[in-house]
């Protein structure tokens, strides 16, 4: 698509090649296909550790902050800058805003791009909304940022409620969000996930092949696909497991956390990340699909994404309460302990059938990325041309 010279995003993201594909990577290539894009990939939240995960990461992160923008798109380039980690400190926070402010001015001119939009889905690089020549501000809220594991909470929370005030626009992707933000912005929108309904759809077409790495693991495989991180219940997997020694639980993602434990468990696979486009030749092996995060705070406001995906493959999903999970009614099982979980599983596992696969994936049909996007770019469009 031939993009819109008149029209410019500066978008601010979390790591844009990491395994995990967010809201952030599936908006952005969108904005990106219609107008010149500049992905400025934000360093995380969190302070790091002296982990040797978290300091490969920071060494790997600093090396490319220092580089120019890179082409990732026809007209879509990628870049990170620098940040010290250790932003509670007054002296450390200006000079990371000094060299971010010059380092975008400079990539900017170097592109000939005008950012028309600063478009933020994190918080921390909110200090450069206006800064940029930019006319309208967008924030793409998808998280409550404060309540997240491993952060300054204070810091965090002031960072956020700074950018809701200044944005223009301000979309949210849950309605418990949608009405916090409402006190800091009278600009906000409600707008869920969307979900890539044609790559998760074939994991419904049981004749094609189960990934190599899935064939041979004996069924019923209970399954979830994302981050092993501090997010997920490890102890219902155990029970999970020990309850059930003829279930099979195969774990596709990165691993964040020490799961030892677990993988001494003989019908318990994990299997590390995976390519994202492969992940529907990994879950059609998947008879339920399951989110046994930890319930919390942050989970009062989320809009798993992770959901839409499981329902576009028609497989039966079993979660913890969470803020959007109700509005899917009677095809989703929720559970509010370890036993319910258990029970919902069996129960899946005995009353599937082939109208109901067809019932989830018709329930997500229309919340595709491409949808989500023309009504939000309809309501940026508009705030544009009222100006």
């Amino acid at each position: 698509m031939k993009a819109n010279p008149d029209l410019s995003i500066v978008y601010f993201g979390n790591d844009w090649f990491a395994e995990n594909r967010t809201s952030s990577h599936h908006i952005a290539r969108r904005l990106g296909s219609r107008f010149p894009l500049l992905y400025v990939e934000s360093p995380g939240l969190r302070t790091p550790h002296a982990s040797r995960r978290d300091v490969g990461k920071l060494f790997e992160k600093l090396a490319l902050a220092f580089r120019g923008p890179r082409q990732i798109g026809p007209h879509m380039w990628h870049m990170s800058v620098a940040q010290i980690p250790f932003r509670q400190f007054r002296a450390v926070r200006a000079l990371n805003e000094a060299f971010a402010l010059w380092k975008l001015s400079h990539a900017l001119r170097k592109l000939s791009i005008r950012a028309s939009i600063s478009w933020f889905t994190v918080p921390h690089p909110g200090y450069l909304a206006g800064r940029l020549g930019d006319r309208l501000v967008v924030y793409y809220c998808v998280d409550d940022y404060a309540a997240l594991p491993h952060v300054d909470a204070a810091e965090v929370a002031a960072m956020d409620d700074g950018l809701s005030r200044r944005a223009d626009l301000l979309f949210a992707v849950s309605t418990k969000l949608v009405a916090a933000k409402q006190k800091q912005n009278k600009n906000v929108i409600y707008s869920p996930h969307g979900v890539d309904t044609e790559l998760f759809g074939r994991a419904a077409n049981l004749a094609e092949p189960v990934a190599e790495g899935a064939r041979d693991i004996p069924h019923p495989v209970i399954g979830f696909f994302g981050p092993l991180d501090v997010k997920v219940d490890f102890g219902l997997l155990e029970y999970l497991a020990t309850q059930r020694p003829q279930w099979s639980i195969l774990l596709i993602g990165n691993i964040v956390s020490d799961i030892s434990h677990l993988l001494r468990l003989p019908n318990i696979h994990a299997v590390g990340a995976v390519k994202y486009e492969k992940l529907p030749e990994w879950a059609r092996a998947f008879d339920v699909c399951i989110i046994p995060f930890i319930s919390g705070v942050l989970m009062d406001s989320v809009n798993p994404l992770k959901l839409r995906e499981y329902l576009a493959m028609g497989r039966p999903v079993v979660t913890i309460p969470m803020g959007e999970v109700d509005s899917f009614g009677a095809h989703v099982s929720i559970a509010t302990d370890k036993e319910q979980f258990l029970a919902a599983i069996d129960k899946e596992l005995a009353t599937d059938s082939e109208e109901k696969r067809k019932q989830r994936m018709h329930l997500v049909k229309a919340d595709t990325w491409d949808a989500r996007v023309e009504k939000v770019l309809s309501i940026v469009m508009e705030k544009l041309e009222a100006q």
